[in-house]
């Protein structure tokens, strides 16, 4: 059905704009990243309070097994929900799912209690952030969906970096159950709270969708194809969507290796929380303030050059990481790692918006969610095995280093140019 003049004139896409709805997103997004990141840097330092044994790298992995398999399935559910009932109320409920989380981790007897909490937290993060990088693109215009990714990644990770930081200075003060009780609870009071001036986006996706059909000549409805249908095109039969799709997995088992292994890594080294926080959260805090930028660059230059660059800066930092052996070089690696997520990150996610038709977005980009998010899963399981089985955690560096190369090489043989205006 055509749009009323009206109707364009409230729904005309563009950040600037769409400032207001599009800034607290932005604020959403930052909410949605300290969730996550408060267990960044505690939660697999107190893994001894639990029983573990510091070798059982497996057994520790478990929490992030949970969590990726969780929010891998529910990204693709979220992405299909919300072009149904519309994204807020996606964004709402994935903030209840969020309130066990702080909970289940204070009052948890033992580890079995933290791999629940991580299913709640699978369910939030699926629910929450998938709604803001969503919502984000359905406000920006098509020359800005870089930028838009880029400012909702740069946020979001930003603040992954500085509640892992400042868990561990209130871990140091207060204990980690206290620590992270106050600090998730306080976060989500106030996540909801600023829910009430959020606007469906999904109203902004039907008028974009009757301008492309004015632009065509025609006011038709296409059939969409079905959810199911498009996950198989997304995940194995299109071979665009599918290189993004493998790139999405081993950027998440790189995550992987930083959440679960390298906390252990460098306590066996003899660093504390608080050092091992440094680290993290420098890697963490570039990722996500160099997003600024790289998303930006991506709309002008296009998407191939900074994701490739990222998956070589990526790799290299990893490397790094295993052949120096002290706390400055390791803090320079770090920031490597998140220079080289900051260039791929953002730009993965908006090649796929790229190509995806406007009301298939959230079922095209669920699909790639999953995919990226299930390699949290699968980084816990394959890096947890082979800690496990060599009994040390720089197998498993060298490991994720190999398979970021491979990643890399992957998408150059296989992915054109997507961005409208260089392709």
């Amino acid at each position: 059905m055509a749009t009323s003049p009206l109707t364009r004139k409230i729904y005309t896409r563009g950040i600037g704009i769409n400032r207001s709805q599009f800034l607290l997103q932005t604020v959403q997004v930052f909410f949605v990243g300290l969730i996550i990141g408060m267990e960044r840097n505690v939660l697999p330092a107190m893994s001894h309070r639990f029983g573990i044994d510091s070798h059982a790298f497996l057994f520790l992995a478990s929490f992030v097994i949970s969590f990726g398999l969780v929010k891998g399935a529910l990204n693709f559910m979220a992405g299909g929900l919300s072009d149904r009932v519309g994204r807020k109320k996606v964004l709402l409920l994935g903030w209840i799912a969020g309130i066990p989380i702080p909970l289940l981790i204070f009052f948890a007897p033992n580890w079995w209690w933290i791999i629940a909490a991580n299913v709640f937290l699978g369910i939030n993060q699926a629910f929450t952030w998938t709604m803001t990088v969503t919502s984000q693109i359905d406000l920006a215009n098509n020359r800005q969906r870089g930028l838009a990714v880029g400012i909702n990644e740069a946020v979001g990770y930003i603040a992954v970096g500085l509640a892992g930081l400042g868990t561990g200075y209130l871990a140091v003060l207060y204990g980690p159950r206290w620590a992270l009780l106050g600090f998730g609870l306080a976060v989500i009071a106030l996540a909801l709270l600023l829910l009430l001036r959020v606007q469906d986006t999904i109203h902004w996706v039907h008028a974009e969708h009757a301008q492309n059909q004015q632009a065509a000549g025609t006011v038709t409805t296409a059939p969409q194809a079905g959810t199911w249908a498009t996950f198989l095109r997304v995940s194995f039969g299109d071979a665009t969507y599918r290189a993004l799709c493998q790139g999405g997995v081993t950027n998440k088992i790189a995550d992987t290796l930083v959440w679960v292994l390298f906390p252990v890594f460098f306590h066996f080294h003899g660093l504390g929380v608080i050092r091992i926080g440094w680290i993290t959260g420098v890697y963490a805090m570039v990722w996500g303030l160099c997003q600024f930028w790289t998303g930006h660059l991506a709309d002008r230059i296009g998407r191939r050059p900074p994701v490739l660059l990222g998956f070589a800066l990526l790799a290299a930092g990893l490397a790094g990481t295993a052949l120096v052996d002290h706390f400055p070089a390791w803090m320079a690696t770090a920031a490597l790692m998140g220079l080289g997520m900051a260039l791929l990150y953002p730009n993965l996610i908006a090649a796929m918006s790229d190509v995806a038709p406007p009301l298939e977005r959230g079922k095209i980009l669920g699909t790639y969610r999953y995919w990226r998010d299930t390699g949290y899963a699968i980084g816990g399981l394959l890096l947890g095995l082979v800690a496990q089985w060599s009994d040390k955690i720089l197998p498993a560096i060298w490991l994720t280093a190999a398979i970021v190369a491979l990643s890399g090489v992957w998408i150059a043989l296989a992915v054109q140019e997507t961005h409208p205006r260089t392709a």
